[in-house]
């Protein structure tokens, strides 16, 4: 029952971050990435700050250096380096292949277990990771005959790439911090106080680029689709979703939740073309379809193996 509850809560998470490119898209070109991020997660502080009061100022005399140090590599990794790399890339190529291209995410925390963490890579593994390539190359225009790839649309991809590492990278910390509250038999952060510290930590990071983008005049120079893209941006993709992950991975493996990050380029994928109208060649159904195969291959593959515990959430602060 605790696993399935974890896949739910993951599906929940992932399918609001995929709507993060699409809430991107509406205010990219009107503000500078850091005023984006610094912006939403404001936002979010204000919404997650009501309900997690009390727990805040009993978790945070208990915390050690070390939770601080995680807490910080999460917060740069999972939200100041992702959102750096998916904004400007947004700048340079279509949301939709942007969306497809953060499917990479199982693949590269896979190859990141096995490299930093010494997880067994099995065959089924590897056959996600080349039909990942596979489908990024087909994305790129690389394997298709006469197709011209621009450069700029290219540095576009690889910057939603480096999005797409950032994510695993997180992945990757979170599962060493689960493993890290197994060996300890230490209780784990309430998932809404987790995410309020993650997104402080975060705001702090972008403060004082976003000052150097004009962020006052940006902001009051919005429309309110673009506020609204902002508040979704904040409360939905950002405190919600951090919410849902923390709860999830606190029962599930970090394979399983690269698995089940699959849904964020599906829902990107569709929303493009649904909300933005924007038009998926042939090649990039494709090469979506082929990320999409290696994300299954990975979690088809990783989710029958056990966690070496599941952690009890009933145990939370």
């Amino acid at each position: 029952m605790e696993q399935l509850k974890g896949k739910l809560y993951l599906m929940s998470a992932f399918a609001l971050a995929g709507t993060s490119v699409i809430a991107a898209r509406f205010v990219t070109g009107h503000l500078g990435t850091f005023t984006i991020t610094a912006t939403s997660l404001l936002l979010a502080i204000l919404a997650l700050l009501p309900l997690c009061r009390r727990n805040l100022r009993k978790t945070i005399p208990l915390m050690s250096v070390r939770d601080w140090v995680t807490l910080l590599l999460q917060a740069l990794c999972g939200i100041f380096l992702f959102r750096m790399f998916l904004l400007q890339g947004l700048l340079h190529t279509s949301s939709g292949e942007a969306g497809v291209l953060t499917g990479a995410t199982p693949a590269a925390t896979t190859v990141f277990a096995w490299l930093l963490l010494k997880e067994p890579l099995s065959t089924k593994s590897l056959f996600g990771i080349l039909s990942t390539i596979a489908g990024i190359l087909l994305l790129q225009g690389i394997l298709v005959p006469g197709n011209a790839l621009t450069m700029n649309h290219l540095i576009g991809n690889i910057l939603v790439l480096c999005a797409a590492v950032s994510e695993s990278l997180f992945n990757i910390l979170s599962r060493i911090s689960s493993l890290r509250i197994i060996t300890d038999r230490s209780n784990p952060l309430n998932p809404i106080v987790q995410t309020m510290l993650v997104s402080a930590i975060a705001l702090l990071l972008c403060l004082i680029p976003a000052l150097f983008e004009h962020p006052v005049l940006s902001l009051m120079s919005l429309g309110i689709i673009e506020w609204l893209a902002l508040v979704w941006y904040g409360i939905f993709v950002t405190a919600l979703a951090f919410m849902f992950w923390y709860a999830g991975i606190k029962r599930c493996t970090a394979y399983t939740a690269a698995a089940f990050s699959g849904m964020m380029p599906l829902t990107s994928l569709v929303l493009s073309v649904l909300l933005l109208g924007e038009h998926i060649g042939w090649h990039q159904w494709s090469g979506g379809l082929l990320v999409m195969l290696g994300m299954l291959l990975i979690g088809g593959c990783q989710t029958s193996m056990q966690p070496t515990k599941l952690l009890d959430f009933s145990t939370s602060k």
